[in-house]
Formats: C-alpha cells, structure tokens, sequence
C-alpha cells in the first residue's frame, strides 16, 4: 500500500488514495496505521476520494476510528496533497466533507509545489441544537457544566465538528490526558466533543491544548483555532 505521512502544525494525517470511490469501512486500518509505536503513527487516517458533488472528497478517520466530519489542519494537508500530486491542476477548487463544501486556495512557490493553504471553513454555529448539546435551546456561552463534582464554564459551537472551551489562567496546568476525555464523553454531548483549554496571553495572543475527539491529545486544530 502506497501512503504519504504529512502534518498540519503537528497535527498529523496518513494519507491514502481510494480511486474507486466505494464507502469502503476504513475503521479498522485507521486504528491500525495510526498507532504510534506498531504503525505508521497519526492523528487520524485521510483518504482522497472521487466526488459527485464536488472536485474532489476528503474523508478523514480518527485514530480510534471514527469518521470526523471535517478537519481544519487536515483539509490544509489535502490541499497540498491533490494539487502536488496533479489530482487538482485549479488552484482553488471544492472539496466534499460530511460538514459540506470547503473550498480550499492554494498558494505555490517557484518549484510549482504548495508553500501556503488558505480556506474559509464557514461561520461557526453556537446554536445548542446544532452543536449537539441537550439541554434548552439558545447559545452556550459561559455556561456551567459539571464534571468530576467540580463546575466549570463552557463555551461550545459547532465549526464543522462540536467544539468546547474552556478559560484557564494556565494551560501548563490543565491535566489534559485526564480532563480532555471526561469532557469528550460527557453525557451532555451526544456526538461528543473536541476540547479546548483556552489562556489569555494578552489581547492579540491566546495559547491552547486540544484534547481532539477521537484522536486524543494533539499538537494543533485547525478547526478548534
């Protein structure tokens, strides 16, 4: 089997070609090739697909081997990805995922390859019903949430996958492999949720960890940014 390996700010996918198109199970190669010390190693398994309802589908597949709906730093690799290897020749073109149509712009440089990906992955949704998030309909901002016994305050959107934050004073300090997945799972989230522990640095620059839904602790998330 042929795969390229790339990454997104340390956000890394394996990359594989399914010509066919068929809804083929990638679950368990996902979970296979992704593990970090008997595979290859990878937040999550991309596969490029023909598509019927755009230039091209990308596919991406957590490492527990989950189908995501979309994958902001992923769909930047796929990018990069489709044009170098001349599956694109256009160098802005539509992209199928399961959170809709992206379109994807890519910037090259004097060896013709991809040096810089732009995309506008549409308005978040704060929406509770949209994110999904039980409880009352309305926005979830600031909002208190139980975990452990101890409250905290939540801020959640859809941007394409559900996405939660939380304010800390310092992310050094967050406990993430044991936070993280008690928010993932928490009942209050029936898709689950990616996590993100949010601090201030001053008033042009904030740092975050990421606790991805279904990956695990990442180095970065596009859609979470």
């Amino acid at each position: 089997m042929k795969f390229v390996k790339m990454h997104g700010l340390g956000n890394d996918f394996v990359f594989i070609e399914d010509k066919a198109g068929k809804n083929k199970d990638f679950s368990q190669l996902a979970v296979k090739m992704c593990k970090r010390h008997t595979g290859i190693g990878a937040d999550g398994l991309i596969v490029i697909v023909p598509s019927e309802k755009a230039d091209v589908r990308m596919r991406i597949i957590n490492a527990d081997g989950s189908e995501a709906e979309m994958c902001g730093n992923g769909i930047r690799c796929f990018a990069k990805y489709v044009y170098d290897h001349h599956i694109m020749a256009k160098e802005e073109f539509t992209v199928e995922t399961l959170a809709g149509i992206m379109k994807p712009k890519v910037l090259t440089g004097e060896d013709g390859k991809v040096q810089l990906v732009t995309i506008n992955m549409g308005k978040p949704f704060p929406e509770r019903r949209k994110i999904p998030m039980n409880g009352p309909s309305g926005t979830v901002i600031n909002e208190p949430l139980t975990v452990d016994g101890k409250e905290y305050r939540i801020t959640s959107l859809l941007m394409g996958v559900p996405h939660t934050m939380i304010y800390v004073k310092d992310v050094e300090q967050v406990d993430l492999p044991v936070l993280g997945p008690k928010f993932e799972t928490h009942p209050a989230f029936p898709k689950k949720t990616n996590m993100n522990f949010v601090q201030c640095i001053d008033s042009h620059t904030i740092k975050v960890h990421t606790w991805e839904r279904g990956a695990g602790a990442t180095l970065a998330c596009g859609t979470g940014s």
